[in-house]
Order: structure tokens, then sequence, then C-alpha cells
């Protein structure tokens, strides 16, 4: 078995896989002795069974097992060497679930794109196995990482210890996904769902942490009074600190809210949005039809600013109207990629509508609109914006979220993280930069705005200065200096905690792409809370701690019992209560209540 599978591998690397054998072969496992491990007696075949089963190895095969039995004691032994392949009870082997899992998690590929890369390698499942073979993968995941806890613990504490970032997601009515990495080393080291950000319903799961792990040297979270009140029960003499970025992020969108709802209020009841891309659709079929030189000598007269060869093109007219709606629906993806409050779309969206509409009279001033149909093509697209360029409410509210924008990018500036320049998104952790200057340049800019009385009778600037005071101590801490077996080092964990949030971010586009939906929070509830343990996957050493000396994932997940697994995933995944679909329409109805009455009236009859 062995030899074969040498010669197999060696195959593999020079022909098509599917070529070299048949369909189905089959393939012999017998125990690896015919002395009894107990009395060293010489054993008998008991029985011999076959099952079909895939490897990517082998590819599909018939495995014939031969079991065999002391006639002396009665120990009745099995093939090793099955059971390291394929689990008991399975028809897929291990190498087979870690491909479909890290294709699942970590390249993001779809149902139909794995099964047709396990197809070309004589592997055949269906799409429907895939889900379902990817969340087995975690489960084994999970029970591996807690196997060496202790292992991980003794790796942490050569590097000085751990720093406790926490950080958690939810969409709609979801679940709170709550997952701990270490800002030292980046490794997961444990999820939980939870119903709220509570207190209540995290120490529990801080104090396994604790029980696990130890005392961390310093944690470092969000504002949210569930989080931190929690921290400070199980942590009692740890440094908190306040992250930056979330801080940022936290006192931004508070300052921003109101002008930003009545933006998005206002866009979403003109339904502009909708309009512009249908405008933007059909001109798209008529110039997508065009020849190539068209589109060429477009593009070249803007390049070169060459007035007088635009003005022989005909159609230019639509193709500026063309250019113009793509750079209006572009602004969704004008952002620094860190979202609301730092990514302000729909104002950047709503500015280019009004310059779109100031733009289109100048075209039509110049003489680019000729024939009939562009300037029914203008009259059409300036009467779409007039509703929203004639919106006070949403005029007022531009207005005044620009101004707001400006005193929200200096804090961003005095902070020195997040800043308007920088295009590294979520991978941006702040200049490195002594504490006390940002202190002190965040004091400096507080001074400068409590001195404008205008900007001071609105509530929303008061509450951002309050914000600032009340969590000063957290933000603006010494750096915290820790022993590592290279030496010591100084670390200032407040700089940024968005490990995770680019972690979420991640795995939200993820789902999104393979499930094809905007909303998680079906696929946040039916989430394994483990599924975070992934990103442990791309961190060389955590893998050099979970493999423990074996070549590769597989062999290690062999050494998983296949009966704990089985009962894990029977397990559900959300603690929502099962109810049945007749009681929820019921219950939604909006005569519900006056029904309950009246049988409760009619009993008590």
């Amino acid at each position: 078995m062995k030899v074969l599978g040498k010669v197999i591998a060696n195959l593999r690397n020079n022909l098509k896989f599917s070529n070299i054998l048949p369909t189905m072969i089959t393939v012999t496992f017998r125990p690896e002795s015919r002395s009894c491990p107990r009395c060293k007696e010489w054993m008998k075949v008991r029985s011999t069974k076959t099952k079909p089963a895939s490897t990517l190895l082998i590819g599909q095969f018939l495995a014939r097992r031969y079991s065999y039995y002391c006639p002396r004691c009665g120990n009745v032994v099995g093939s090793e060497e099955l059971n390291r392949l394929v689990p008991s009870g399975c028809k897929n082997g291990y190498d087979v679930m870690v491909y479909v899992g890290k294709a699942f998690f970590l390249n993001s590929w779809d149902n139909e794109h794995i099964v047709s890369g396990l197809t070309e390698q004589n592997v055949i499942v269906c799409p429907s196995e895939i889900s379902y073979m990817a969340k087995k993968f975690i489960v084994y995941l999970s029970l591996l990482h807690k196997k060496v806890r202790k292992e991980t613990k003794a790796f942490l504490s050569i590097n000085g210890g751990y720093i406790l970032q926490l950080d958690g997601t939810c969409e709609g009515e979801s679940p709170h996904l709550i997952s701990v990495i270490d800002g030292i080393t980046e490794i997961v080291l444990d999820n939980t769902k939870v119903p709220t950000e509570n207190s209540d319903d995290l120490i529990p799961f801080l104090k396994g942490i604790q029980a696990a792990y130890g005392d961390p040297v310093a944690t470092v979270s969000d504002m949210g009074k569930g989080i931190v009140a929690a921290i400070g029960a199980v942590f009692e003499n740890v440094p908190l600190f306040i992250c930056h970025f979330h801080f940022l992020k936290s006192v931004g969108i508070e300052f921003l809210r109101q002008e930003d709802d009545i933006i998005r209020k206002r866009l979403r009841h003109h339904g502009i949005k909708g309009t512009v891309k249908k405008r933007f659709r059909i001109l798209d079929n008529t110039i997508s039809s065009a020849p190539a030189w068209f589109l060429e000598a477009f593009l070249h007269s803007i390049e070169t600013e060459d007035v007088m060869e635009a003005g022989t093109i005909e159609g230019y007219g639509q193709m500026i109207v063309h250019a113009l709606l793509d750079w209006a629906l572009k602004s969704s993806n004008q952002g620094e990629g860190r979202g609301m409050p730092f990514d302000r779309t729909r104002l950047v969206f709503y500015g280019r509508l009004v310059r779109i509409y100031t733009l289109l009279d100048q075209v039509l001033k110049g003489g680019w609109f000729k024939s009939k149909e562009e300037k029914k093509l203008y009259n059409t697209i300036r009467r779409d914006l007039q509703p929203v360029i004639r919106d006070s409410a949403m005029r007022k509210a531009a207005a005044v979220m620009l101004e707001k924008v400006e005193v929200f990018d200096r804090l961003r500036t005095a902070m020195r993280i997040t800043l308007p320049q920088n295009k590294q998104g979520l991978n941006d952790n702040g200049e490195l930069c002594d504490m006390k200057t940002i202190e002190k340049e965040v004091g400096k800019f507080m001074c400068r705005l409590s001195r404008d009385k205008k900007c001071m009778k609105d509530k929303a600037y008061q509450k951002l200065i309050d914000q600032i005071n009340k969590y000063s101590e957290k933000l603006f801490c010494d750096p915290i200096i820790v022993e590592t077996a290279a030496g010591k080092i100084m670390l200032q964990p407040q700089r940024t905690n968005n490990l995770l949030e680019h972690f979420f971010r991640t795995l939200m586009r993820t789902y999104r792409k393979k499930n094809g939906f905007q909303a998680m929070e079906k696929a946040l509830k039916a989430m394994l809370k483990d599924t975070p343990l992934v990103m442990n996957l791309r961190n060389k050493d955590y893998m050099n701690i979970l493999l423990s000396g074996k070549e590769n994932l597989a062999q290690r997940f062999a050494d998983v019992d296949a009966e704990i697994v089985r009962e894990q995933m029977k397990k559900p995944t959300s603690n929502d209560r099962v109810v049945s679909a007749k009681l929820n329409r019921i219950v939604s109805s909006s005569a519900f209540p006056e029904c309950l009455m009246f049988l409760i009236d009619k009993k008590a009859s």
C-alpha cells in the first residue's frame, strides 16, 4: 500500500491523474502484524469488508479491510493505515476534507469550483457535500486547537505573554460572533457566539480564556460598555486600552450619523441610484455595440485635451453622459476600505450627482449634444436629477456634513491613524509616534474646537469632546515593556485593534461572494463559532504548534477521535429556538393581539 502510494504520487506530478487509473480500483488494507499485540499469538482472519473511499493521493477506490482476531485472548485488530487515511464511517479522506476547508475558507471558492478541482484529481463529490465537509473541517480544527492549548500558552510565554484583543461582529438579529486574538503573535485564541455583548454573556467566555492562557499583559477593546465591564471583572489588575481605530470609528459614526442618515433616506426616497443604474445600463448596451475605434477616439481626446478631434466624433455627447454616470456609480468604490465614518460614500455620491447636473449644462452650452437623441438624453438625465438637486433637506445636510468631515479628519490627523491620504485601509496600524505627542496633538484639537462658539452649540460637537475626555486615560496610556526570548520590546497596544476588524470583513466578504446575498444574518446564525480559527492557518508559528511534528494537517486530523467529531456535528450552530412557520405567520399578523384577546375572553366566559 505504501509503495503504491509513492508510485502514484510520482506519476501525478507528470500526468493528469484521471488518465492514470481506472475510475475505481481496489486497495487492500490489512493489520500491520499477524501477531496479537497482547499475547503474541498468531491471529486469524475475522472478517473482510469493502467500502468506497476517496483520497487525493489515490482518487476513488474500493477499500478492502481485513480484521484479525486472536484465538487465545479474543483481541480484534483492524488496519491502522486505513484509519489514518479515511475517518471511520466516512467515504472521503482527511486530505479531501483539508482541501475543501482551505478552498472554502481561505480561497473563497464556491462549491462548484471546489467540486471541479476535486474531479480533476479523480475525487467525485456533489456540491451539497462541500458545505458539510467545510463544517466538519472547522470541527476538526477546533478540537485540535483545544488539544494544543498548553503548547500555545508556552509559546505565548516565550514571546512575553499575550495581549488580549477582543472584538465581535453581528448582522441584524444574528448572535454576536466574538473572537479573541493575541496582539503580539496574531494567533486567534478563542471564539464564542453570544446573544448580546452584555458583560453577563462575556464573563464566562473570558474566564475560560484566563483558565487556558493565564492573565494577559494587557487588554485592548472597543468602547462597548459590556465588553469593557466584562474585561474589568475578569482581568482586574490588567491594563485596559481603548483601541484608537475603534475609538475613531465609534465617535465618527456618532458625530456624522444625523446628516448621513438624512442623505441616505433622501437618496432612497428619490430612488436615484436605481435610476442612474438603469440609464447607465441602457447607454452601456448602446456604446458596447459601437466600433472599437469609437471608444479609443473618445479616450484619446480626453487624454490629449484635443477639442478639435472631439468635435468630429459622432455620438460624443452620449459618451460624455455614459462616463459621468459611471463616475457617479463608482463613488461607492472611492472609499479608503475602512467603512463609515472614514468612507462617506453616500455624501460622495450626492456630491457627484450635483456636479454632473452642473456639467450637463456646460456640455449643452458647448454644443456637444448635436443630435435629437443626445438632446433628449440630456433632458432625461437632467429631469432624473432635478428632484435630488432641489431637495433642500439633503442640500443642507450635505453642507453640514462636509464641515463635520473636516473636523473629524483633523482628529484623525491628531491621532496619527486612519489618515485620509493613507491608502492602506484596515492594514493601517498608525504612525509610529510617541503617545505623549499624540495626546498633546489631540489636546490642541480639543482647545481649538472648544473655542469655536458656533460649533459648540451643536450637541454632536459637545459629545465628541466628552468622549475624548471620558476615555483619555485608556487612549493615551504609556507603552508597556514586555520581556521576550529576544529581549525587551515596547508595545503600544491601543494603536490598533483592527486585526479582527480586517478578518471579520474578509470573512463576511467571503460569505457574500459564496452565497450571493448582502445580509449576513443567516450566515452568522449558521456559522460555527470557531470559524475564525481558519485565520491561524496562515500563521507559521501556530501551524508548527498545531501539527506537532506531523507533515500536514490531514495527518494531524487523523489524531482526532471521529466519534467526538460526529457528536460535535450534531450540535446546533445557534441557540435560537425553533419556531414553527405557522406560528410565525400567526404572530406576525397585525390582528394577532385582537385574536388572542378574543380567545382569552371567550375562555373566561
